[in-house]
């Protein structure tokens, strides 16, 4: 296999519960120059293809732990999506629809040779090599058409982020993108939009937050004139203005409860009613929602329909915040000076090492939106000056950089990344009966786990580099898991 010129070994996965079958292929793989690495359980074997590049999975159908056409989705799951061969040993016609359905490469019945196996891998691998040498040519044009659209940022984090956005794009599928606020939702939503087959169709935005209650169902949908008082037209609704486009429902958390519904039904069969209508419209849109919260813990607490959240997350993008990718701070300042001087038709700035140095320290609870407000405001305040230096920044922000250093000048500062009011290792040492009420062992045992997942996590990505891969390959975690647990902790890395 190849990837921009280098040689990479290929890599093989056998997921059997029972050994004979992978010692019988492993001279023949060698051979071969592929590695050939085994699975006892489907569990380990879908954890594995998360946290390692493998380009072809053999995977017995009935294994202990469950059946392989049920699991095939979750081994498409993670950013590296191998070619999956099922074998097995007697055929069932049933079992071979549901798997080739799911998007299985091959399904082969017995009787089979460990030759006439490698063969098949073989030709598995030589299809993936041409797909990806295509892909990765896509992919390398799309990176560049989403600079030009304001996306920029070269850590790790942020390059699987477009990674997800350059497969996405191509596909109709629902995207659901989520992040803190200032991150760049709408952004990304746009860019998806114009580097799609969409692009030369309309992108229509709806403000879930700002639906008025009594219209919403007009405003979305339409209506038929005399369908309520004041309705002196037809008028067609958003989704029918997002017809062979793409419908980005922004804050879609705030959507609600009896809307969802009604919105489930158009998402799955593109056909709605206007207000006062009879006849049903059709809209081929694509759609992408976008929010700051917690869809899954709304869900659970009765805000969000559980059904309809699956269907928005066919793809699901989560932006990090800016702390999270502070290596990415000093790309973005050149990238915004640059389009400030073009807006402006000024003469570009330079930024002074301290400047910049000062942008590095701060949190950014904003964000990247907070981040270009600070640099507009300090290319204005710089006027004729050609550098900028820390005293052009908001003044709240040098304030909180200053305390910062004094803090740790002084030792009471709390570990980099670590929640101040929680302190889990602290806690988990402290003598749990000091106080007048004290714990329950449950409370007790949480807090010892809490103390232990910050430790490794802090030598995880001290050791790492913060290299999210290599981090997911260690740890066994995949990278919705391990960005979770970051964000629980707010733990960052030194690369971002």
């Amino acid at each position: 296999m190849k990837k921009n010129g280098e040689i990479l070994v290929a890599q093989l996965l056998v997921i059997d519960q029972e050994r004979v079958f992978f010692d019988s292929l492993q001279e023949l793989a060698a051979a071969d120059g592929i590695r050939i690495s085994r699975a006892a359980s489907i569990r380990d074997g879908i954890d594995q293809c998360l946290s390692q590049a493998y380009d072809v999975v053999l995977l017995k159908n009935r294994l202990a732990d469950g059946m392989a056409s049920d699991a095939i989705p979750s081994f498409f799951e993670g950013e590296y999506v191998p070619e999956l061969i099922v074998y097995a040993e007697e055929g069932d016609p049933d079992e071979a629809e549901q798997v080739l359905t799911k998007g299985a490469w091959d399904y082969i019945i017995y009787p089979y040779s460990p030759e006439s196996m490698m063969e098949l891998v073989g030709k598995a691998m030589r299809y993936r090599e041409e797909k990806q040498g295509k892909a990765e040519d896509r992919r390398t044009a799309v990176f560049a058409e989403l600079q030009g659209e304001g996306i920029v940022g070269s850590s790790s984090i942020m390059q699987s982020c477009l990674n997800i956005v350059a497969k996405a794009a191509q596909s109709d599928a629902n995207i659901l993108i989520t992040g803190e606020s200032g991150t760049g939702k709408e952004l990304f939503a746009s860019a998806i939009h114009k580097i799609s087959p969409r692009a030369n169709k309309r992108f229509v935005i709806v403000d879930c937050a700002a639906l008025p209650g009594e219209l919403v169902e007009s405003i979305l949908f339409g209506h038929e004139k005399g369908a309520f008082t004041g309705a002196a037209k037809n008028k067609s609704g958003l989704v029918e203005q997002a017809h062979n486009g793409t419908l980005f429902l922004d804050e879609v958390g705030e959507l609600p409860l009896d809307l969802q519904k009604k919105f489930l039904r158009v998402l799955q069969e593109r056909v709605f009613l206007p207000v006062g209508g009879t006849e049903p419209i059709r809209s081929n849109f694509r759609l992408i929602a976008a929010t700051n919260k917690d869809l899954d813990l709304l869900q659970k607490n009765g805000g969000f329909r559980e059904d309809l959240l699956y269907r928005l997350k066919t793809f699901h993008l989560e932006l990090p915040p800016l702390r999270i990718r502070a290596s990415d701070i000093t790309e973005l300042a050149y990238y915004f000076r640059s389009m400030y001087s073009q807006r402006t038709k000024e003469k570009e700035k330079s930024f002074s090492p301290d400047f910049l140095m000062v942008l590095k320290q701060y949190n950014w609870p904003g964000n990247v939106r907070e981040l270009f407000q600070a640099l507009e405001r300090s290319l204005t305040a710089a006027g004729d000056h050609d550098t900028l230096y820390p005293l052009h920044l908001p003044t709240n922000i040098r304030v909180a950089v200053t305390r910062q250093v004094l803090d740790a000048r002084q030792g009471r500062t709390e570990e980099p990344g670590c929640d101040k009011e929680a302190r889990p290792r602290e806690i988990a040492a402290e003598n749990p009966f000091a106080g007048d009420n004290p714990p329950t062992l449950q409370e007790v045992r949480q807090k010892a786990i809490e103390a232990e997942e910050t430790r490794y996590l802090q030598g995880l990505m001290e050791f790492t580099k913060g290299d999210i891969q290599k981090s997911c390959r260690i740890s066994k975690l995949s990278r919705s898991r391990l960005y979770d647990l970051l964000k629980k902790y707010q733990l960052t890395s030194k690369n971002g």
